[in-house]
């Protein structure tokens, strides 16, 4: 494998301290071994990868799953579980004058079916994944914010999807929300879960449906033969008609080789606090259980967990390393205690991070790889993957159905090559830079 960090970033040391680790037990699954066939081979066993298995298996193909370490092990077993609208980074404006103001419509529209999508799942299998959040809500960190939020709030209504809220910052009291916010919008649309509970669920459906899932086989190459793809790890390899690339934030960049430089990994890192009493939920004057972010382009986003514990994450890490770990970890900490100062004696308990996956068109992408006929990808949900990585992945398996005209035009675009090749990460601290000046 070829990855443009280093190798800590994709080993144990981000990821040490996670909270969704000790909210359920892993199944134990075998390695891959040996000579395996099977229709398909899925690369990455995160929301993408297991919702393109659970698709396929259910129409009676044989699908293999290989993930590096296990699933969920990635950013779909560590991320914030904001089961909300995302995926892309674009307004309706940009798309329509792009694709035309249907295709916009029709992306938007995947959006909120990206949840449903999810939902279903969740009855469907009876997952207990502690869904709470009636919707997502952003917070205005300027007045000038604020009056974005109107605006928002004006073009959501004018597309017609559910009611949106603005609140005035005298009203945030009312509703749960203390802190230097000024204002709100609330978009009734989304709720929040465990995504590791979640993940696992998946998997089980996945394999209950005849998927085959292996563990710590990691994919060393694929290889085209005749009409198929050979694919190999270290202790096998699965011969397939068509290969599945759902490795997202995680891939690399010979995996193949057309993926090189068209994807940028961006970290995010989290805390979890122990649990908040209800007297200290009421001295912070946060008692909501809404999931949260703010208008920062390095945007923070939060929410008080089911059992009080309260989920606090960020973006901006440029580095991986373990110092550069240590820092984001505790500039993370500096940020909610400045944020939430009543709670600033409430110790945070568990502290990690991982990737977010971004396009350079900053859309995400589903479909077949250029010049690899059999093989297809699904990736970059820009930090909103739990939705729309979900329907992404049964999107790309639907596709291998023989179901393109279901995967939006929007969607379709290849993925366009970042500057500098696997350099590209020179040119984050200069964003970052501006994104902090902007948000101040």
């Amino acid at each position: 494998m070829r990855h443009i960090f280093g190798a800590y970033a994709y080993g144990a040391g981000p990821r040490t301290g996670c909270w969704w680790d000790e909210t359920a037990p892993l199944p134990d699954w075998p390695a891959a071994e040996g000579a395996l066939k099977a229709d398909v081979v899925v690369i990455g066993g995160g929301f993408t990868g297991l919702n393109a298995a659970l698709t396929l298996a259910q129409a009676g193909t044989d699908v293999v799953v290989l993930d590096a370490m296990y699933p969920g092990w990635g950013a779909s077993g560590r991320n914030g579980g904001f089961c909300c609208l995302g995926g892309g980074r674009r307004s309706f404006k940009s798309l329509a004058a792009e694709f035309g103001p249907q295709a916009a419509h029709d992306f938007f529209a995947t959006e909120r079916a990206s949840i449903d999508h999810v939902g279903a799942l969740l009855d469907r299998f009876s997952i207990d994944a502690d869904r709470h959040s009636n919707g997502e809500t952003k917070l205005a960190h300027t007045k000038s914010r604020l009056q974005e939020l109107e605006r928002e709030a004006d073009e959501i209504a004018t597309e017609g999807w559910d009611n949106p809220v603005v609140t005035g910052p005298a009203d945030l009291p009312g509703i749960g929300i203390g802190g230097n916010f000024h204002g709100a919008l609330t978009v009734r649309t989304g709720f929040a879960l465990n995504p590791r509970k979640y993940v696992l669920g998946l998997a089980a459906a996945a394999a209950g449906a005849g998927a085959r899932i292996f563990a710590q086989s990691p994919v060393t190459g694929t290889k085209k033969t005749g009409n198929g793809w050979t694919v190999s790890t270290p202790a096998g390899t699965v011969t397939a008609d068509a290969v599945l690339i759902a490795t997202n934030g995680y891939s690399s960049e010979d995996l193949p080789d057309w993926l090189s430089a068209r994807y940028m990994p961006a970290q995010s890192t989290v805390l979890v606090t122990r649990p908040i009493t209800a007297e200290e939920q009421a001295a912070q004057g946060w008692t909501t259980d809404q999931m949260c972010y703010d208008t920062r382009r390095l945007l923070h986003y939060f929410r008080l967990m089911p059992d009080g514990r309260f989920l606090f994450g960020m973006r901006g890490g440029i580095r991986s390393t373990p110092g550069a770990e240590a820092q984001a970890r505790a500039r993370t900490r500096r940020d909610f205690d400045r944020m939430f100062p009543q709670w600033a004696g409430v110790s945070s308990t568990h502290s990690w991070s991982g990737f977010v996956c971004l396009a350079r068109r900053l859309m995400p992408f589903v479909g077949a790889v250029p010049g690899s006929a059999g093989m297809y990808a699904a990736m970059a949900y820009h930090g909103n993957g739990v939705a729309m990585g979900s329907l992404s992945g049964h999107l790309m398996a639907r596709q291998i159905l023989g179901h393109d005209d279901e995967v939006p035009v929007t969607m379709r675009r290849p993925l366009t090559r970042f500057p500098f090749g696997r350099f590209r990460r020179v040119v984050m601290p200069a964003a970052y830079a501006s994104y902090a000046l902007a948000d101040l």
